[in-house]
């Protein structure tokens, strides 16, 4: 259970619980100047908190963020309480501010800059519109102990950062840009902390993926060297269509009635961020990324269809990508979970496919009948649907993205399905679920010293979080997850890597490890084929000119 404590107040907490400790603090010497960290005291490694890597402008802060200011005097890095306005999901509150463009860095002892570790950079999910980079979900002591840094930052979400209007002051994708200026941060800076900058892996869960793999397709320089996608690319069917006149909406909401873009930014700019955020929900309005429209002099981030595109980042890349078994259950099931709807087949195949061309015409039909059969859309078949949501949102997604990585010459890509049910899963968990296997995000867990799971791991878990941490630093490492003598007690099964013209081996990751091939393979069959049948209808919003 989440302990009886308002998010905000518990943020402040963590932030301030270990100033107040008398220790020898660390201290680094940064581009921008000195660093003050914390001394850990759940482990052997540094913290240092919330340093600002970008700043909002003031006057438009739904746009380009503008370079981080010198420290004047020593950087007191013990503070991890920022958040970028947003719902957050806990208590349902409107919280932070625009003073959140932070990262921070977690150091292993071992660490230094004659010894430099290997750095993974975790981007948080959250559908673009939630989430945060703090130990309150992000704790790092089960990642460090492997002798690597952790870095975690914080981008802007929502309005904030995906208000997506064909102007050269907001084209779009801010909140990837954000992350973009964090990256070059690390890539100047990492070596300070005793991280090594070419040894950078970037890894993200959700949206995160979604944003791991944009940026390797972004017209951006390559900040990274290895990626890890957990349960997210950039073909997940989940991008609606910009609303271009949304400031227009959202001024009129609150109070001030224009037809002018700039007049509606200029009023918006001046309003307290939970107004902004309040009135985003009231009007059901979702803010994602967009192919953005170039303009000269402005750094753009993508400006052609992405399903098209070429990955020339991914050429000799090692990629760790994978799921989990039962994703969408957590839509369907549990303490949050909706009316179902429906309409789902539509609306959900609406959002990758103009279906509203004739030739589309029955495929609504024979997807229904794949997974329901004769059946109609109701409670009783509500472990079907989530099976098709599954598939369709995420599973075909990932295959997807693997061939394209393989068409673009990547190296060794190491495909996971994450199985395991245990007390730490983190949706089942939250959602009070109790159907099915694991569900979307519940390897946060294992990854991650969660702050609200009091409890110490029991033996069964703890032997999960001490084999993925170890698959995942080793992948950081050596851009391979398995032990270099291969096997041991701990993971005793080689994890083969996919290769082009192999089989799409996996490594299920459940009580046991295994090795298998190609998860769920009669539907993957199935969608292998609708894809090719429907290339043609696929949708990107917008455009591309």
């Amino acid at each position: 259970m989440i302990p009886h404590i308002t998010f905000l107040a518990f943020l402040l907490i963590l932030g301030n619980s270990d100033a107040s400790t008398p220790r020898v603090d660390p201290l680094v010497n940064t581009n921008l100047g000195l660093i003050r960290g914390v001394r850990a005291s759940d482990g052997d490694y540094a913290m240092f908190m919330g340093i600002p890597y970008a700043k909002v402008n003031a006057s438009n802060p739904f746009g380009k963020a503008l370079p981080p200011e010198p420290f004047d005097g020593v950087f007191e890095a013990y503070d991890d309480s920022a958040i970028c306005p947003q719902i957050e999901e806990f208590n349902n509150t409107s919280v932070g501010t625009l003073d959140c463009l932070h990262l921070n860095v977690y150091v292993p002892t071992k660490a230094n800059t004659r010894n430099p570790v290997p750095v993974l950079v975790w981007i948080y999910g959250g559908g673009f519109s939630i989430g945060f980079s703090g130990r309150y979900l992000y704790g790092p002591k089960y990642l460090v102990r492997h002798d690597i840094i952790l870095v975690t930052l914080n981008y802007r979400l929502g309005p904030y950062g995906f208000m997506c209007l064909d102007t050269p002051e907001n084209p779009g994708n801010e909140g990837f840009k954000d992350q973009v200026l964090a990256l070059r941060w690390i890539k100047q800076n990492i070596q300070a902390f005793g991280g090594d900058p070419n040894k950078i892996t970037l890894v993200g869960e959700s949206a995160g993926g979604v944003a791991v793999d944009f940026h390797l397709l972004s017209q951006q320089e390559k900040l990274f060297d290895r990626a890890i996608l957990q349960s997210g690319t950039a073909e997940l069917p989940i991008h609606p269509e910009p609303v271009k006149d949304s400031p227009l909406i959202l001024a009129q909401h609150l109070g001030f009635d224009t037809s002018d873009i700039n007049e509606a930014i200029t009023y918006l700019s001046q309003l307290d961020t939970n107004l902004i955020i309040e009135a985003t929900s009231e009007l059901n309005l979702s803010f994602r990324l967009c192919v953005e429209k170039p303009f000269d002099g402005v750094e753009s981030f993508i400006t052609e269809d992405w399903l098209q595109a070429s990955m020339p980042k991914v050429k000799r890349m090692p990629i760790l990508i994978g799921f989990n078994e039962n994703e969408k259950i957590s839509s369907y099931f549990g303490s949050d979970a909706g009316d179902l709807n429906p309409n789902v087949f539509k609306d959900k195949l609406n959002l990758g496919f103009d279906i509203s061309d004739p030739n589309f015409a029955g495929m609504e039909e024979l997807v229904k009948r794949f997974y329901l059969g004769d059946e109609e859309v109701s409670a009783e078949n509500i472990l079907k649907i989530a099976d098709f949501d599954s598939d369709y949102t995420y599973n075909h997604p990932t295959y997807r993205s693997i061939a394209k990585y393989l068409d673009n010459d990547a190296s060794d890509i190491y495909f996971y399905v994450f199985s395991y049910v245990g007390d730490r899963n983190f949706a089942r968990r939250k959602k009070n679920i109790n159907v099915g296997g694991a569900v979307h995000a519940d390897e946060i867990g294992y990854l991650f010293d969660i702050s609200f799971f009091d409890e110490t791991p029991n033996d069964e878990d703890q032997l999960m979080i001490d084999r993925i941490t170890t698959l995942w630093a080793n992948f950081a490492k050596d851009g391979n997850p398995n032990p270099i003598l291969r096997t041991s007690d701990l993971l005793p099964v080689a994890w083969t890597p996919i290769k082009k013209n192999t089989p799409y081996y996996y490594l299920n990751l459940g009580s046991e490890l295994t090795l298998e091939t190609k998860p769920f393979h009669r539907r993957m069959a199935f969608w292998d084929l609708f894809y090719r049948t429907n290339r043609n209808l696929q949708i990107i919003h917008p455009e591309s000119d």
